[in-house]
């Protein structure tokens, strides 16, 4: 009799996510800071974690765009966030959460506001919270 490992004791991947960091005249420091903190809460939360995209000029959304596809080509659970400030300034990033809805991606904030989607109850995720 063969005796297999108990599922706790088995490496099991978490769902698929991407980091998204928008970095506008921050200090190197800070910026892995900010990435060890994404890392840190996909660990805690058992995500998997594909890549962090990371926006340096406010002009040209090269990373988010590419994020996008990235999410869309893996079919990704979704997008992990320090704050709600990483999608922009309010107009941009309600055309960026209607993006990540569109493609039926969930937000993932590290902190921040803790809102369930209309329709839905609270956010899955206690310490973090999740839009979809």
């Amino acid at each position: 009799m063969i005796l297999e490992p108990l599922t706790e004791q088995r490496h099991v991947t978490g769902p698929l996510v991407f980091g998204y960091l928008r970095l506008l005249r921050v200090s190197r420091a800070r910026q892995l800071a900010l990435t060890m903190a994404i890392g840190d809460y996909c660990r805690r939360h058992e995500l998997t974690l594909a890549g962090v995209y990371m926006e340096r000029c406010s002009s040209t959304p090269y990373a988010f765009v590419g994020m996008l596809d990235a999410l869309t080509a893996t079919r990704s659970y979704g997008v992990v966030l320090p704050t709600p400030s990483h999608l922009g300034p309010k107009a941009i990033a309600a055309e960026r959460r209607s993006q990540l809805t569109e493609i039926g991606a969930h937000l993932l904030l590290i902190r921040g506001e803790q809102t369930a989607p209309p329709g839905e109850g609270a956010p899955s995720l206690a310490a973090g919270g999740t839009e979809r």
